[in-house]
């Protein structure tokens, strides 16, 4: 399979799907650029390759043509990080997209207008993927963020380019950071799992419990594990019907002699919110009418020693409601470890939304190794599946 380096650029037009599927303030202004400034190594290759960029993105989910998705708001921002003065092409599909594309001379970089104005574009819509494939000589998925979904941009577009589709530097980067927890970790590996739900997460359990050394339960999920195994959660979130689904994976890691950490203490509040009442308490004695919402010490002491000894993390959900900063402690004190560990050697992956806002928020970005741009995506490729935009380009 080609990678980017195969191609030489020069006088060739890339048309390449991007995620800029960027949040806007009411005023359009962008207010996270790090999906933009991710794509800029692959751009910046064929550029200086002497070749011309065609971008296509989603931004949203809108309803037809809506000016509040409209990428004309990105431009501006997208033209100063990548050097270069971005054109606009003010629909994706038609003689306005075909004649911007055609007038493209090499350096230059054009932006199509959102792909999901068209309903053809998540229906996977054949003729919309010859449509935008006829805009370019070479095809570039680097849009790790949809690599799950088959859709005309994605998937369908790779058809017809039978010898020249490529990964971008991004979604390359992005295979290569999974398969190494995946396929080719230094052990010992644990793996890190929070958020509120069990259920959400089932398949990711099941799919790498043989890959794994540790696994840390930690966030609202906690509670589905402590009630099955009879303990008392007061009014913690907890998956009733999950309860027996909670037994059943401490069965099997204990099957496949995977250790499994449970907090052993939280901090519980009587509400919640930033200013409830808190105490510490043991985590199958939670007094009826509080409930827990983040990691207490002695559960951080014991994290904090198998992340140490760790040689290849996976971190996906946060420890507590980290948006609030009474309950942030668990979740930042875990970034604090992972950062430690990933100094001392350690391969350390972040991905899923919560986390990478959480490494965003407290400033572990550039400490952790690799911190994944696709939350949906990333949680498919841990759960085993094959993603349908990265098979049309090994395909």
């Amino acid at each position: 399979m080609k990678t980017l380096s195969d191609f030489n650029f020069k006088d060739q037009k890339a048309i390449i799907r991007v995620d800029f599927n960027v949040p806007l303030d009411e005023n359009f202004n962008v207010t996270d650029t790090t999906r933009i400034e991710a794509a800029k190594p692959t751009i910046d290759k064929i550029l200086k390759d002497g070749g011309s960029v065609i971008l296509m993105s989603h931004l949203g989910r809108p309803k037809g043509k809506e000016d509040q998705y409209s990428l004309k708001h990105i431009v501006g921002e997208t033209s100063k990080i990548l050097g270069v003065n971005v054109k606009f092409a003010e629909d994706s599909r038609g003689d306005v997209a075909k004649n911007a594309a055609a007038d493209l001379k090499p350096g230059e970089v054009l932006l199509l207008e959102n792909l999901r104005f068209y309903k053809e574009e998540e229906a996977g819509d054949k003729e919309m993927a010859k449509e935008l494939a006829s805009l370019g000589d070479i095809y570039v998925n680097d849009a790790f963020g949809t690599a799950h979904r088959a859709h005309a941009s994605t998937t369908i577009i790779a058809d017809y380019f039978p010898e020249n589709k490529t990964f971008g530097m991004l979604l390359a980067k992005e295979i290569e950071s999974i398969e190494k927890v995946l396929k080719h970790a230094e052990r010992p590996v644990t793996a890190v799992l929070g958020g509120s739900k069990v259920s959400s997460k089932i398949t990711v359990i099941e799919n790498i419990l043989d890959k794994i050394d540790h696994m840390i339960i930690g966030g609202g999920m906690t509670f589905t594990f402590i009630k099955a195994l009879g303990g008392k959660i007061g009014n913690s979130i907890c998956e009733d019907d999950k309860l027996e689904l909670a037994l059943e994976i401490l069965e099997k890691a204990k099957a496949k002699n995977v250790q499994i950490l449970l907090p052993v203490d939280v901090v519980a509040a009587d509400a919640f919110s930033n200013e409830a009442n808190t105490q510490i308490v043991d985590v199958t004695q939670i007094p009826d009418g509080w409930q827990g919402l983040d990691a207490g010490p002695k559960s951080l002491e014991a994290i904090k020693k198998v992340i140490l000894e760790s040689k290849t993390i996976l971190w996906n959900g946060p420890l507590g409601v980290f948006e609030m900063e009474t309950f942030s402690n668990g979740t930042i004190e875990l970034g604090n470890f992972i950062a430690e560990a990933t100094k001392n050697g350690a391969f350390s992956l972040v991905g899923g939304g919560d986390s990478v806002a959480a490494v965003k928020q407290f400033g572990f970005e550039p400490k952790m190794s690799y911190v994944s741009t696709g939350g949906g995506a990333m949680l498919e490729m841990l759960e085993g599946k094959t993603l349908p935009g990265i098979a049309a380009i090994q395909g």
